[in-house]
């Protein structure tokens, strides 16, 4: 029978022997990467670049203004100028419809007198039908006049269609207007306003841009605050030069 002494004593393999080393698991180290850099270059610092939803939706829409979609309605859709008064939309219908299939055909009216501003426009079914008509009626006469037919041309970018929003709607209408004709295409609103303030009090001034695009149409109109200042207007500046072109000037 074990004595009590040998029962609490441990085993040999169990004590401390100083004359043996101690063995001990292995103990795993892990220290963080020292920052390195590559020889000869410089230094850059790194910082993650976040784009806000409404930041990637700006982005994109200026992406979209450098690409012309051929079927969208800009590509298919026709300025026809110098038009006879009488022709209203169903004459236009029929007349655009010869030569391809139509949308849509509307002649412009002033708001105040009712009559036609000698001008309207068509949208074509298809690109090829808007070509079509513009090769066919461009420089043909209707009711004794010379029509002028071109394809709105590529839509402005997001600035330039700003500034043309801000410049329409400080546009000031009126009863008292006179239409411009024949304007140079060097002629803008401004030139125009100073022009015609010469001879009277000018209310406003503008000149009208082919659709969707900042290319003048080749007239404007000019308001006034009563019948007198128009019929001055008329009477001074009528078959008068500005910017090198006699320009037509009558009642709106």
């Amino acid at each position: 029978m074990a004595s009590i002494s040998s029962l609490l004593s441990p085993p040999n393999n169990l004590l401390y022997n100083p004359t043996k080393p101690l063995t001990l698991a292995p103990i795993l180290h892990f220290q963080t990467p020292k920052k390195t850099h590559f020889q000869n270059l410089p230094n850059f610092t790194f910082s993650p670049l976040i784009l806000s939803p409404k930041r990637s939706q700006v982005l994109f829409a200026v992406a979209e203004d450098t690409q012309v979609d051929v079927s969208s309605e800009a590509a298919r859709k026709l300025y026809i100028g110098n038009i006879p008064r009488t022709v209203d939309n169903a004459e236009l219908t029929r007349i655009v419809e010869e030569h391809g299939a139509v949308e849509k055909a509307e002649v412009m009216y002033d708001k105040y007198s009712g009559r036609s501003r000698r001008f309207a426009f068509a949208t074509m079914k298809t690109v090829e039908d808007a070509n079509a008509v513009v090769e066919k009626l461009n420089g043909t006469e209707i009711g004794g006049r010379q029509i002028k037919v071109n394809i709105t041309e590529k839509p402005l970018s997001t600035v330039e269609s700003s500034l043309l929003q801000v410049e329409e709607s400080q546009f000031v209408d009126s009863p008292h207007k006179v239409y411009v004709g024949n304007l140079a295409k060097t002629v803008t609103t401004e030139i125009l306003e100073k022009f015609f303030s010469e001879k009277g009090k000018v209310l406003s001034a503008k000149v009208s841009r082919v659709p969707g695009t900042s290319k003048s149409s080749g007239f404007g109109f000019v308001t006034f605050s009563s019948d007198e200042d128009v019929e001055t207007a008329i009477t001074s500046f009528n078959n008068t030069l500005l910017e090198g072109q006699r320009i037509r000037v009558n009642k709106a």
